[in-house]
């Protein structure tokens, strides 16, 4: 057992990140960011919406989301499984009636489709021609960034620092990744272990601790701060 939001409030300030910056890259508003911290779940709107911000929360800051919806459903989950098995019982006799109503409409309507199928059989003729399927298009590919290395902080957003974040977190050991696109904004933080290639072809970067660089096919700028 661990302190979830201790853990995560931790590794954000080993960062140097505020919540505004959380927010922007994972879109979950910092007031929900602060409650998990807290380990005020019930601020949250529901149980989903919890697991589906530890989890993305935690990946953020290059930690293991996984461990962390774990984690919150051993200690938080089974009190809430209770309650709902009891709210549950009084209805169970309406859905059951519910149900039969809608099986018997659905073999009232089963019925009505195959009489209408025999009888467009028997009076119009030959049999119906199969529809002709057209072969589908191959999607054009994409270029395909690929990055590896160890305790690299890495965020890739697509085209600007304001765009859609495609990956963010610390890399480990052995961890590669691939994102496609056209044009990405890129933050590294400590890049010296860093391996980033773009369709096959390694992208030279200048030796620094913190980076903000634009990298598209054809070169690699840097970029200006935010």
């Amino acid at each position: 057992m661990f302190a979830i939001g201790n853990s995560l409030r931790d590794a954000r300030l080993r960062q140097g990140l505020d919540f505004p910056q959380v927010e922007l890259a994972t879109k979950i508003r910092a007031k929900y960011l602060r409650a998990i911290e807290e380990e005020q779940f019930d601020i949250l709107p529901a149980e989903t919406y919890v697991k589906g911000f530890l989890r993305t929360y935690a990946d953020y800051l290059g930690l293991d989301g996984q461990l962390y919806v774990d984690e919150y459903e051993s200690r938080f989950v089974v009190e809430d499984l209770d309650a709902s098995a009891r709210r549950t019982i009084p209805r169970r006799s309406h859905e059951r009636s519910f149900e039969r109503r809608a099986i018997l409409l659905a073999l009232v309507g089963i019925t009505a489709l195959a009489a209408l199928v025999i009888v467009a059989w028997r009076f119009g003729g030959s049999s119906p021609s199969a529809p002709s399927v057209l072969p589908q298009q191959s999607a054009q590919l994409s270029p395909q960034l690929r990055f590896s290395g160890q305790g690299t902080y890495i965020e890739i957003r697509r085209g600007a620092a304001t765009g859609s974040v495609l990956y963010a977190g610390t890399l480990r050991a052995g961890e590669s990744n691939i994102v496609s696109g056209k044009r990405f904004w890129i933050l590294l933080r400590h890049p010296n272990r860093l391996h980033l290639t773009l369709n096959g072809k390694a992208v030279s970067l200048p030796a620094r601790k913190t980076l903000r660089v634009i990298v598209t096919p054809s070169n690699t700028v840097l970029a200006p701060a935010g």
